[in-house]
C-alpha cells in the first residue's frame, strides 16, 4: 500500500465540552465529549501534533500523539492532557489544528448528554492543502 491517504494539517474550527450534570448520567455513565477520530493506513507510523485555539486565553500547543501505520485512533478530547498536565477546560468554545509526519484522515465527533435525549454530531475536519 505505501503512502496513505489523507493530508498532513486538518483543521477543526468548533470545539465545545460541555459540562454534564449529575443527573444526566444515567445508569450508562454516558458524560459529554468530543473526540478526534484518526485514520492512518500508510505503512509508517504517524507522529502528530495538536493545537488547541482558543477565544479569550494563550492557546495549548504541540500536544503530541502517535497513530501507528495502518490504525485507527479515537482521541477522546475529556480525557486528553497535554505534557505539563492541561486539560482542555469544558464550557469553552476552541478550534483545534492537527499537524502529521504522514498523510492521516481526521473526523470529529460529539456526544451532548446535557439535554434528556442525548446527541451524536460529527463531521469531517477541513483538510489544508
Amino acid at each position: 500500500m505505501g503512502k496513505g491517504h489523507g493530508h498532513r494539517l486538518w483543521i477543526i474550527p468548533d470545539g465545545y465540552i460541555a459540562s454534564t450534570p449529575a443527573e444526566a448520567l444515567g445508569p450508562a455513565g454516558y458524560i459529554t465529549h468530543e473526540s478526534i477520530c484518526i485514520l492512518n493506513d500508510g505503512n509508517e507510523d504517524a507522529r502528530c501534533r495538536l493545537d488547541i485555539y482558543f477565544e479569550d486565553r494563550e492557546p495549548m500547543l504541540n500536544i503530541p500523539f502517535e497513530v501507528g501505520a495502518q490504525r485507527s485512533l479515537h482521541l477522546r478530547l475529556d480525557k486528553l492532557k497535554t505534557p505539563a498536565g492541561e486539560e482542555i477546560p469544558r464550557d469553552c468554545c476552541y478550534s483545534l489544528r492537527v499537524s502529521s509526519s504522514q498523510p492521516i484522515v481526521v473526523q470529529h465527533s460529539r456526544l451532548d448528554v446535557t439535554q434528556p435525549n442525548a446527541t451524536l454530531m460529527t463531521t469531517m475536519a477541513f483538510p489544508v492543502e
